[in-house]
């Protein structure tokens, strides 16, 4: 028992777990070093740093990614989320006439092709306000964007732990030579 037992007067182990240890003890140690020779420490290094790199890898810009063109007969809807790191990381799922499109991400964009007519385009959000959603009518070999905006003040609260804020979004119709450019500068999230 003679290193397991606390030789400064501090208080000692109850007797029955020291006799456990000392009897485990020995089996305890060669475990340790085959454990130590099995997993040496800069593999155990490597894989958390691969693992860690997997999960941050994102998609490829939109500006580098060959998107095909417009199918005949049909329009293409493009939804995106500028990258403003301040803003909420959550997604919002995101409806065309009450089905659904896709989930809009921060710095993500995606489209879908559709057949011609009008789309009324909803964004999942916890705050209800005005104008949340957008209206669209398109015509064949048409490209319409609609932006994802958040708006984390709509619900806000202070309490004794601080602040708290919940995630309102908007769908906003933008004018194609804005949306191109921003969206040249997205993450693509895929198409249709």
């Amino acid at each position: 028992m003679g290193e397991l037992i606390p030789e400064n007067g501090a208080r000692a182990l109850n007797p029955m777990i020291e006799r456990a240890l000392v009897v485990l003890h020995p089996w305890l140690k060669p475990a340790q070093d085959r454990m130590r020779q099995r997993y040496p420490k800069w593999l155990l290094a490597v894989f958390f740093g691969l693992a860690a790199l997997v999960g941050c890898a994102r998609n490829p810009m939109v500006g580098s990614v060959s998107v095909p063109p417009i199918p005949a007969g049909e329009a293409r809807l493009w939804v995106y989320r500028l990258y403003i790191p301040s803003e909420t990381l959550n997604m919002t799922k995101v409806s065309m006439n009450g089905t659904y499109a896709g989930y809009a991400q921060l710095g993500g964009a995606f489209y879908r092709d559709v057949t011609p007519g009008v789309y009324h385009i909803e964004v999942e959000s916890y705050g209800r306000d005005i104008n949340q959603s957008a209206d669209v009518a398109l015509v064949a070999g048409q490209e319409a964007y609609v932006r994802v905006e958040p708006l984390r003040s709509w619900a806000t609260g202070y309490g004794h732990r601080g602040m708290a804020g919940r995630d309102t979004f908007y769908a906003r119709l933008i004018l194609p030579q804005t949306a191109r450019a921003e969206i040249m500068q997205s993450f693509f999230d895929g198409g249709s």
